[in-house]
This record gives structure tokens, C-alpha cells and sequence, in this order.
């Protein structure tokens, strides 16, 4: 059996009976494949939780009540060795997609066809899944039910498409030489940058994304952000926003970072911490300093990465400024009330 077929196994066994799965059949379908001592990271309001119970009653349970007939719709499903920690690690990216039919954080139930875009990391021993990270655009949904939190963005934000070349998922084994080269350029891309924001620089020439990235690349981010296509468009609409309007960048590391065949993914708790000038997000700067819980999922075409699909825990980075999105926009629709 090649190298990950075993944790890829496990783990998309886990996506069928999970999504097979009645509501009163989660936690059971956790107890089968988690550890005893299981620990799960996802965005406010979820956070950090230790247990399986826990993880059930506080994220799936409410998800699964609130969109009926939820499928996982995967984009990209890859699997590898952790350069962090020499764990095996498998990422699955793509959408979750169901009827919104119940109330949902306080966004209010549309009874339509949601999506809700996803990247969740498994860390696979002895058998056993270990830890857990799911990121979600929580923001996209709220986007999708007509009550968007935040200013106009400077991309465009939609349902976001997979690889260009449908190749995302690998159920076999990547030749493990394609993934040490992928690897590589994303460590140069990512080592770029933090040598940018230890200088102090603002700005980022576009010759220094040149150097990994190709000229017609497409980065698909957040909902409040959205994605852009070419250097020069994604610099304007989200590179040098961030970069001109937060300030004291600090790169925290990565909780998980691997690659394999042409694909990449990392996230951090946090991966950078930063603080607002005015300006980012169409919001007000302040004196308070921020974690970011980031996730990147990277392709590889020729020598130069060509797609990045990125998920930011923006309404915990909000919260920790002292505006809770969710309460707020529950608040002005009165939701508890009709």
C-alpha cells in the first residue's frame, strides 16, 4: 500500500458515514474514527474544542440541523507528511452544500440552496484521527441569505470553482517528487513575504511575486475580501490593501504545512498576528494588535503556483477589535423576535 492510502482511507470513510449520518448518529460516527483524546480548531464561534462530545454538540450538530441534506462537494483531497511535526495530515477543500432550512448563528433560514465553502485538515495516527482543522466562510453564507456584514469588498466574491485542470482530487498517490518541488515553492513564496514584513516594508514590488507566482494566477478569498485574477489585480484589490493598511505584520508559523503532486496547504493558530491602520476591509483602524487564523490550498502549474484558494477566520479577527458580527447582525434583524 503507498505511503498515505491508509489515512486517506480513514478519512473518507469518516466523510461518508458522517454525511450518511442522522443528527442522533454523529457523535458515534466520531467515536469511531477519532481518538479518545481528540482535539478540534475551527473559527469563532467554534474556537478550539477538546473531546468528541464537544466537538459534535457545538459544530456539527448545529450545522447539520440548520442545512438539511448536507453533501460534501470536494475540490481538492490530498494527503502528506507534516514538515512541522512529521505527522500524516490529509486536506480535503471544497463546499458543503444543503437546504438552509433552520436558523443558523443568527442568520436567518433562506430554505434555498447554500454553499459553504470549507477546508478541513486531519491528522491521522494509528488508525485514528487525532486533530482536526476546519475552517468555513461563515461570511459567504451570511452573503448568500442577503445579510452581508461587511463594507463592499475589493474582490469578487462567488461560488468558487476547483482546480483549473479538475485534478484536485488524489485518491492514489502523488509521485512524491512532485510534492517536494511544490513544497519548495510555497516555502520560497511564503519565506518572501515574511522577509517583506521583517524589513518593515509596506508595499510589495510585483517582480517578488513574480518569482513564484504566475502571471495569470487566480486567488480565491474570503467573502469580505473575494479573489482576483493576475498579479497586477490581485496586488490592487487584496495584497496591497493588507499590506498598506495593517501594520506590526509578526508571522506566527503553522500548525500544519504539506504538499502533494502539484497541490499545497498550510494553516496557522494563529499564522500572523497584525493590527489595523484604517482602511482594511473598508473598516477603521485602532490600537489593538490581532490574530489571523489562516488557511491556504495552493496548485502548482510548471514552475510557478497558478491558484491559491485561502479561507480567513475574519469574524474572529473583528472580534478580537470588539465587533461580534454575528450579534450584531443577529440584533438588527430581530431574529429572536419574528
Amino acid at each position: 500500500m503507498s505511503k498515505y492510502q491508509n489515512a486517506k482511507k480513514i478519512v473518507r470513510e469518516y466523510f461518508e458515514d458522517l454525511e450518511k449520518a442522522k443528527i442522533s448518529e454523529i457523535e458515534e460516527v466520531l467515536k469511531k474514527y477519532m481518538a479518545d483524546e481528540y482535539n478540534f480548531k475551527s473559527v469563532y464561534p467554534f474556537r478550539e474544542q477538546k473531546g468528541i462530545t464537544k466537538a459534535t454538540n457545538i459544530f456539527w450538530e448545529p450545522l447539520k440541523k440548520a442545512f438539511h441534506h448536507l453533501q460534501r462537494r470536494q475540490d481538492i483531497f490530498i494527503a502528506g507528511e507534516n514538515e512541522i511535526d512529521g505527522k500524516i495530515w490529509v486536506m480535503s477543500m471544497g463546499h458543503f452544500m444543503g437546504l438552509f432550512d433552520n436558523d443558523w448563528l443568527g442568520i436567518r433560514h433562506t430554505r434555498k440552496m447554500t454553499s459553504l465553502r470549507y477546508a478541513e485538515f486531519s491528522c491521522v495516527e494509528e488508525g485514528k484521527i487525532t486533530q482536526t482543522g476546519i475552517f468555513v466562510d461563515i461570511i459567504g453564507v451570511m452573503q448568500q441569505a442577503g445579510v452581508n456584514p461587511m463594507p463592499p469588498s475589493t474582490g469578487q466574491y462567488f461560488i468558487y470553482p476547483g482546480p483549473r485542470d479538475h485534478n484536485g482530487l488524489l485518491f492514489e498517490d502523488a509521485p512524491e517528487k512532485d510534492g517536494v518541488k511544490t513544497l519548495k515553492l510555497v516555502n520560497k513564496m511564503v519565506n518572501d513575504l515574511d522577509e517583506l514584513n521583517k524589513s518593515g516594508a509596506m508595499g510589495c514590488p510585483p517582480e517578488v511575486l513574480a518569482l513564484t507566482w504566475n502571471e495569470d494566477m487566480i486567488w480565491y478569498g474570503p467573502a469580505g475580501i473575494g479573489a482576483s485574477y493576475t498579479i497586477p489585480r490581485y496586488q490592487e484589490q487584496h495584497q496591497l490593501p493588507f499590506r498598506n493598511n495593517l501594520t506590526d505584520k509578526t508571522f506566527n508559523g503553522h500548525v500544519c504545512r504539506f504538499a502533494e503532486g502539484d497541490f499545497a496547504c498550510f494553516f496557522g493558530w494563529p499564522n500572523l498576528t497584525n493590527k489595523p491602520i484604517g482602511g482594511f476591509l473598508g473598516m477603521p483602524g485602532g490600537e489593538i494588535k490581532a490574530d489571523m487564523q489562516v488557511v491556504d490550498v495552493y496548485c502548482r502549474k510548471g514552475d510557478k503556483l497558478s491558484e491559491n484558494w485561502v479561507l480567513i477566520d475574519i469574524p474572529y479577527w473583528l472580534k478580537q477589535q470588539g465587533l461580534d458580527i454575528f450579534e450584531r447582525t443577529e440584533k438588527i434583524y430581530n431574529y429572536k423576535n419574528i
